[in-house]
């Protein structure tokens, strides 16, 4: 019976291009944008909704205002 060591070691390392930035850039900047526009319109629904109705699925206009203020305080 033989055992062998397998490593995943490469022989050669690339350098990073100075375009990854870039690239990292032009594609994160979209779904940025999209989550932006998406916090918005439901805040905006959530705002358009009685109180009574926001107190039974846990939440306070206040949690709204926080929401705005802080994007960490309250995950839409």
């Amino acid at each position: 019976m033989t055992m062998s060591i397998l490593t995943n070691r490469s022989p050669t390392t690339v350098p990073p291009s100075p375009w990854t930035g870039l690239v990292r850039w032009g594609t994160a900047w979209p779904l940025a944008l999209m989550s932006y526009w998406h916090r918005r319109a439901t805040i905006k629904t959530l705002r358009e909704l009685d109180d009574h109705t926001l107190r039974d699925i846990g939440l306070t206009r206040a949690d709204l205002d926080d929401a705005l203020q802080d994007r960490s305080s309250l995950d839409l």
